[in-house]
This record gives structure tokens, C-alpha cells and sequence, in this order.
């Protein structure tokens, strides 16, 4: 029998939401803590920008026990995500575990000497104390705003500029009939470009510094997630620490990997026309590959060709009057900068002792399975394992962590062991795949298939391959299999 643990869940976003099923589910008294007024996070309406749309299909995009609704389209937008969070929430009875519009200012080691952390909260202006047994961390990726500042900025806005982050544009008001200029390269940046077009901007310049791959939602007439997310394709890449057989068949197999690569490039540059809007990348698909694969936004391309969007290959200087003047000293006339600059990846309520054992000098994070670090005792990370079938991997992760904390993994690592998955992850992501060093190495795609793999196997879960070999090695994960797969490890009580 298991000790009943209180547990802070903090962020009611996707992860939040699913740790705090998992934990509630097991039995945990589970105090939640939202800042917002509202569940979502990145969902949440007064954080997205308008138009905005999830990059993978609803499908992919869901909880094993809960598809979206039929009538949504392939690719829901916005206020749909929100309304099926909440859809979520209330099928569980998450509401009753979460208090909104509370913030965690710090946390510390409790002072009595037991285990656990106390946090301090902050609510209606009045600030008190908590005691926790463990703290899931569930803010994920994109939590706090990536601020930028330019010089001539201040002058720019007193005169009667605006400068934004990507998240404040939430009004298509705020850009009618304005030049607006965009700053990024990420499908956010490219979705508010195109959004700005169309909503009644009288000029909108996109400026970015580099050109990378991008997936149009059809490759070819064919869905992407029937191309990019199979176990065919995602053993092309160079996964951590391959078999010996994996080895001699990654040798034997190159030249058909190579080709298969140059025949997707080929086919994006041709359907794209990216060589004539010189948006050609230098680098090979298959080496940038991860969670910084952004998808076209629809109508991107079509804008510049029309010339309703400018795509210009650069980035900002400074501001002059009412300019922003680029790192080419080319001035473009501008009303409303718009900085889609991404978010600050951190945990500034943690001490800096621990934040010191968990970030690496270069920014890398020092995680066991993208969730627990062993320096960090009672607590870990639901939402980390960033990839491009958000919602399962923090249901996934969530089942991996409640069942850590309860030391009922099937094989409960030991100290050494994680230090040892920490070393070589970190070696593998530095010197065999830089692309998996994005968002501080908390990615785990394109390794979808081999993520789920190594947490089920920890869990101890009887079942983790559809029984259709055709279907597990060319199609993409299903999120109802997985809840079946879930529901196959050992049960245990907690009291």
C-alpha cells in the first residue's frame, strides 16, 4: 500500500490538466495552481492571437480517453482547443482541483526537514504558505514571454509605435489598416503574418534570420502525419544509443535514408517554390528535424505572391522614427512591430541550488525520460517532453511520473542509473543530433514511437504495439491504443 501524497500540480494547461488527472486518479490529494483566470495555458483566449490553429491534426492533438468532437475540422482553431481543455476538466472533475488566479512566487525546501517543498502563493494580493508532499511542474514550453528590446524602441512607441510580443496580438483591430512588420521565422510568426494580411493591415513585411524546413499540412496531395509520423520513417533518424544491429542496418540502409530525405526535399521545393522566394535551407531535413519544425501556415505563400505579405531575409537593427531599420540597413516603414520571438524556457519560483543541478552551462536540462532529475528531490515535469503530439505526450509523461513518486514503476531507476541516461542523452544531443538541443533538449521528436516505447516499458505495460504490424510501422500513434496500453500496467492502491 502507497502513502496518499499531496501534490502541487503548476500551470492548468494541457500538462497541468493531465497530471492532475493522473495524480487525483491514483488517489493523491492534488492542489492545483493556475495564475490565469482560465484553464488553457497556450489555449487560454487571452493568450492567442487570432486564426490561430494547432499544428497537428485533432487526432493527434487528444487525450486517450477523450476525442475531440467529430464536427471539428482536421486542424481546430483556437477557441475549439480551449473548449475541449474545458471539455477535458469538466469530464474529470479537474475544476474542484485547481485554484485560478494564484501564483507560486517561490518554493523551498520545507523547513520542518520532511519531505516535500513549501510554496509560497500569492492570490488577490494576499500571499501565504503551502506545504507539499511533491510539486509537478506542468508550465511546459511556453509559459513566459521572450522579451526583446531594440535600440530607438522607446522614441518608436512615443511617437506613436506599438511593440508587441506575438502572444498581445489578440485583436485584429489592433493592426487594421497599419503597416505592420513581423519578427520571426516559427509558424506563429508566419500565422500572424498571413492573419495581419488578411484582417485589413495595410502593409505587413515578414522578417526573418533564417531560412528552415517547412511542412506544408499536404505533402503532396497526402496528409503529413501519414509521412512524418510512422516508426518507418522515424528510425531514419539517428536515435540515442542504437544497437549493434542497429548500427550494421543504419550503415546498410544510408543510401536508401539519403534518398528518401533528398526526395522529400525535392518535392517540398517544388510544391512550396521555395527557390524562388530563396527559402531554401542549407541544412538537411533530417538533421533539423525536432520540435522547431514549423508547418506552412495555409495562404503564406499565396500572400507572397500576391504581395500582400513581404518576406524579407534579415532581422531588426533599430528603430528610426517611424522605421525599423534591418541588420541590411534596409528601412521599412512601420505602425505596429509584432515580435514572435518564442517564450523564455525557466522555472524562476525554483532556487537557484537547484536550478544550477537541473540547466547545464549551454542551457541544456539535466532530466531523466524528460521528467525527474535526481539532484531534485519530490518533484519533476509534466510537459517537457515538448513534441508533435502534444496533449499524449503529457498524458504519457503524467502516468510515467505518478507512478514514479509511488516507486511502482516496473523498473524503478536508481540513482546511478539516471545519472548515467542524463550523461549519455546529453552527449547524444550535443554531438550526434544538435537539432534534439532545441527548447534546452526537451524534445522528443521525431522519437515519438521510441518516447511512449521506454515509458511504457518502465511502467510496466503489458501491451504497446497495435497488433496490425502495417498499421504500428506506417501509421501515426492513436491515442485511444495508448489509453488501452496504459490500462494494462500493474494496478496498486493508495491510502
Amino acid at each position: 500500500m502507497t502513502k496518499r501524497k499531496t501534490v502541487a500540480v503548476i500551470g492548468g494547461g494541457v500538462s497541468g490538466l493531465a497530471a492532475a488527472k493522473a495524480f487525483d486518479a491514483q488517489g493523491h490529494r492534488v492542489l492545483g495552481y493556475e495564475r490565469s483566470h482560465d484553464f488553457g495555458g497556450v489555449w487560454e483566449l487571452s493568450r492567442s492571437y487570432p486564426d490561430v490553429q494547432t499544428q497537428s491534426p485533432k487526432d493527434l492533438y487528444c487525450f486517450t480517453d477523450h476525442p475531440m468532437p467529430d464536427d471539428y475540422p482536421e486542424w481546430p482553431k483556437g477557441p475549439q482547443v480551449h473548449a475541449y481543455l474545458h471539455s477535458y476538466a469538466a469530464k474529470h472533475k479537474l475544476g474542484r482541483l485547481f485554484q485560478l488566479n494564484t501564483n507560486v512566487m517561490s518554493m523551498e525546501r520545507r523547513a520542518d526537514g520532511a519531505p516535500g517543498w513549501t510554496l509560497t502563493l500569492e492570490s488577490a494580493g494576499r500571499v501565504r504558505k503551502q506545504d507539499v508532499d511533491f510539486v509537478a511542474i506542468c508550465t511546459g514550453q511556453f509559459s513566459d514571454k521572450n522579451i526583446i528590446l531594440h535600440p530607438g524602441q522607446e522614441d518608436f512607441v512615443a511617437q506613436g509605435g506599438q511593440v508587441m510580443h506575438s502572444s498581445e496580438y489578440t485583436d485584429p483591430e489592433m493592426i487594421r489598416g497599419k503597416r505592420v512588420v513581423v519578427l520571426g521565422g516559427s509558424k506563429s510568426a508566419t500565422d500572424i503574418a498571413v492573419s495581419a494580411a488578411k484582417r485589413g493591415a495595410k502593409s505587413v513585411t515578414l522578417v526573418y534570420r533564417h531560412n528552415v524546413w517547412r511542412v506544408p499540412y499536404f505533402v503532396g496531395g497526402i496528409n503529413f502525419k501519414r509521412l512524418l509520423y510512422m516508426r518507418a520513417q522515424e528510425v531514419q533518424f539517428n536515435g540515442w544509443n542504437p544497437s549493434p544491429l542497429g548500427r550494421v542496418l543504419r550503415a546498410v540502409t544510408k543510401p536508401l535514408v539519403w534518398a528518401n530525405f533528398r526526395g522529400l526535399e525535392t518535392l517540398l521545393k517544388l510544391q512550396l517554390g521555395l527557390k524562388k522566394w530563396d527559402m531554401v535551407p542549407e541544412t538537411p531535413i533530417e538533421k533539423e528535424a525536432s520540435c522547431s519544425l514549423p508547418l506552412v501556415t495555409p495562404g503564406m505563400f499565396e500572400c507572397f505572391k500576391d504581395g500582400s505579405i513581404r518576406p524579407i531575409r534579415s532581422s531588426f537593427s533599430h528603430y528610426e522614427g517611424d522605421t525599423v531599420v534591418l541588420e541590411n540597413g534596409e528601412k521599412i516603414g512601420c505602425d505596429v512591430a509584432i515580435l514572435a520571438v518564442g517564450w523564455k524556457l525557466g522555472i524562476p519560483y525554483l532556487p537557484q541550488e537547484y536550478r544550477d543541478k537541473l540547466i547545464e552551462a549551454d542551457g541544456q536540462y539535466r532530466t531523466y525520460r524528460l521528467a525527474v532529475n535526481p539532484d531534485l528531490p519530490d518533484m519533476g515535469f509534466v510537459g517537457f517532453n515538448s513534441s508533435f503530439c502534444t496533449v499524449l505526450s503529457a498524458e504519457m509523461i503524467a502516468n510515467w511520473l505518478v507512478r514514479y513518486v509511488d516507486g511502482k514503476l516496473a523498473h524503478q531507476p536508481s540513482r546511478a542509473e539516471m545519472e548515467e541516461n542524463i550523461e549519455a542523452m546529453l552527449h547524444w544531443r550535443r554531438k550526434e543530433r544538435p537539432a534534439a538541443q532545441v527548447y534546452g533538449g526537451l524534445c522528443s521528436a521525431p522519437f515519438h514511437f521510441r518516447h511512449f516505447d521506454e515509458l511504457l516499458a518502465d511502467i510496466g505495460a503489458k501491451e504497446c504495439k497495435r497488433s496490425n504490424p502495417l498499421a504500428e510501422q506506417f501509421s501515426y500513434p492513436h491515442a485511444p491504443s495508448y489509453g488501452r496500453y496504459l490500462a494494462t500496467a500493474p494496478r496498486y492502491e493508495v491510502s
